[in-house]
C-alpha cells in the first residue's frame, strides 16, 4: 500500500491539534517535584504533597473538573528533574510544577517550563539568579531565597556586633550563592569576611571545614547550607567547642524540623529568618492543625508554601477561565496573594513573591510550653526590605516588560 506524504502530514497535524485540545479541555493537573528520600525529604517530600492536596481540596472543582495531583522524586539531579518535567508537560498533561528543593534542579525545571510555557512555582530553589539573570516569565520563587536570608539574619547579627565572618557552605549553586549574598550584606554593614569553605551536599564529616572556620577567629561562622547538612555541621561544631569558645553560628536556612531534631538545649539562642511559623498567629495555627492531622506534626515553611503556591495558582486559573500558562501567570501577578502565611503579597515581574518575613529566636528549654513550641518572634521585616529590589537583579523581563510571549 502506498501512503502519500501529504496524508502523513495531515494525520500528524490532526493528532497534534487533538492532543492540544485534549490538554486544554482536561482537568487541571499539578506536579509536586520534590525530595522523597534524601537530605530535604523531612522538610519537603510527602509533606509537600499533602500540602498541595489540602490546597486542591480547598479549591474544589476548577474549570468544572476535579484537580489532579502527581508527585515524583528528582533525586537532586538536574537531568532527572528536567526529564520528569518534560514528560509531565509533554505526555502526562501536567499544567504546573511546584516545590523543587534544590537550586540546580530548579534551574533545569525553569528552562523546561519556559519551553512549554507552563508555570513553575519553586519553594526549595533558593538561588537569587532564578529571579535575576536567569529569570523566566513562567517561573516564580514562592519561598525564601539567598538574599532574604542574608539580609534578614545577616543584618541583625552585624548590627549586634558580629562584624567578622567565615562561611561554611554547601558546594552547589544554593550554598555558594547564599555565601556570596551574605558576604555582600556583611561588608555593606561594615563587617569583614575572613574566608569560606564549601562541603559536598550530604557530607557526613565536617571536621576539616569546621577547623578552618574555628582557626579563622571570626566572630560569626555562617552556615550557608540547609536541612541535614546544617544540623550535622552544628552538632559537630559543638563537639569542637566552637560556641563554647565564644564564636557564634548563624544558620541561614534552618527548618522547624531541624530545630526539633537538635533539641532546644543544643539550638537555644539561634536566630533564624522564615516566612512562616506554625504558632505565629491563629491562621497559622489553624493550617498547622489540619496539616498535623495528616502528617503528625506542623509543616515546615516550605510545605506551608506549597499550599500557598497551589492555592494562588488555582485561584488564578479560575479567574482567568483557562489553563493557558501565559494567561495564568499574568493573572497570578495581577492578583494579591492572601492566605494564612501571606498578607497582601505580590508576585513581581521578575518572579519573586514579595511578602513579609520574620526573625525568630530559638527558645531555651525552660521557655517552651510544648513539643513544637520552639520560637520567639524578634521582629517582622516588610517584604520590600527583606527581598532584593527588583531593579538590582538583572532580570531581562524588568528591562523589557512588554516583550511578546
Amino acid at each position: 500500500m502506498t501512503i502519500r506524504w501529504p496524508t502523513l502530514v495531515l494525520a500528524a497535524w490532526v493528532s497534534s491539534v487533538g492532543a492540544a485540545l485534549a490538554a486544554e479541555s482536561g482537568p487541571v493537573k499539578i506536579g509536586v517535584l520534590t525530595d522523597m528520600s534524601s537530605v530535604y525529604s523531612d522538610v519537603s517530600g510527602r509533606g509537600s504533597v499533602e500540602a498541595a492536596r489540602l490546597a486542591i481540596e480547598d479549591a474544589g472543582e476548577v474549570l468544572g473538573q476535579k484537580v489532579e495531583l502527581v508527585a515524583a522524586d528528582h533525586q537532586h539531579k538536574p537531568e532527572v528533574g528536567s526529564t520528569l518535567a518534560r514528560r509531565w508537560f509533554d505526555v502526562d498533561g501536567v499544567d504546573m510544577i511546584t516545590d523543587v528543593p534544590n537550586s540546580a534542579v530548579g534551574f533545569a525545571v525553569s528552562g523546561v517550563a519556559e519551553q512549554y510555557k507552563k508555570p513553575a512555582l519553586l519553594l526549595g530553589s533558593l538561588s537569587t539568579d532564578l529571579t535575576g539573570t536567569r529569570c523566566s516569565f513562567y517561573t516564580a520563587v514562592w519561598g525564601i531565597d539567598t538574599y532574604s536570608q542574608a539580609k534578614v539574619l545577616g543584618n541583625a547579627l552585624v548590627q549586634a556586633g558580629g562584624d567578622s565572618w567565615f562561611f561554611l557552605g554547601a558546594d552547589y549553586a544554593f550554598g555558594r550563592g547564599l555565601a556570596h549574598d551574605a558576604a555582600k550584606i556583611v561588608e555593606a554593614g561594615g563587617g569583614k569576611v575572613l574566608g569560606s569553605v564549601f562541603a559536598p551536599l550530604g557530607s557526613a564529616d565536617f571536621s576539616s571545614f569546621l577547623l578552618k572556620a574555628q582557626q579563622s577567629g571570626a566572630k560569626i561562622i555562617g552556615f550557608a547550607n540547609a536541612a541535614a547538612d546544617t544540623t550535622n555541621a552544628l552538632k559537630q561544631a559543638d563537639e569542637f567547642g566552637i560556641r563554647e569558645g565564644g564564636q557564634k553560628i548563624a544558620t541561614f536556612v534552618i527548618f522547624l524540623q531541624d530545630v526539633k531534631g537538635l533539641g532546644l538545649k543544643a539550638a537555644q539562642g539561634l536566630l533564624l529568618a522564615t516566612p512562616y511559623y506554625w504558632d505565629l498567629d491563629e491562621p497559622s495555627r489553624a493550617f498547622a492543625k489540619r496539616f498535623a492531622e495528616r502528617m503528625g506534626r506542623p509543616p515546615s515553611w516550605g510545605q506551608a508554601g506549597v499550599y500557598s503556591a497551589v492555592a494562588h495558582y488555582l485561584k488564578a486559573v479560575k479567574v482567568a477561565g483557562t489553563k493557558d500558562g501565559t494567561q495564568v501567570m499574568n493573572k497570578m501577578r495581577a492578583l494579591p496573594v492572601n492566605d494564612f502565611m501571606t498578607h497582601e503579597g505580590r508576585l513581581r515581574l521578575d518572579g519573586r513573591l514579595e511578602r513579609e518575613m520574620y526573625l525568630f529566636e530559638v527558645k531555651a528549654p525552660s521557655q517552651s510550653k510544648g513539643e513544637w513550641d520552639l520560637y520567639t518572634l524578634v521582629k517582622r521585616v516588610p517584604g520590600d526590605q527583606a527581598f532584593r529590589p527588583i531593579a538590582e537583579g538583572g532580570c531581562s523581563l524588568v528591562a523589557a516588560p512588554n516583550a511578546s510571549r
